[in-house]
């Protein structure tokens, strides 16, 4: 799986990159057809909040899933945690067809 990190306004450090890497490349377990992952990260307008989005890119599928957090960690956690569900949905949908 390609996974491509893009920031917004801000350059993101090497340990951050690293843990995106290390979270969203797990998504391969739940299902090993990911072509590509795109992480966009950014600041809100209020710079309390982050903002994560990630969006996979699957055979004839994308799965897209944004958080606000209070960190960008905490946005990526929930945002993996959420595609897990959704890949799930997914692969039932497509063996149902």
């Amino acid at each position: 799986m390609d996974i491509r990190v893009q920031t917004v306004k801000f350059d993101a450090d090497k340990k951050l990159e690293a843990f995106i890497t290390k979270k969203v490349s797990k998504l391969d377990r739940f299902f090993d057809g990911i072509i590509a992952a795109e992480v966009s990260l950014s600041l809100t307008a209020d710079h309390d909040n982050k903002k994560v989005s990630i969006r996979l890119e699957l055979p004839g599928h994308d799965l897209i899933v944004e958080r606000h957090r209070k960190t960008f960690e905490g946005g990526i956690n929930q945002c993996v945690d959420a595609l897990k569900v959704q890949i799930k949905k997914t692969k039932e949908k497509m063996r149902g067809q």
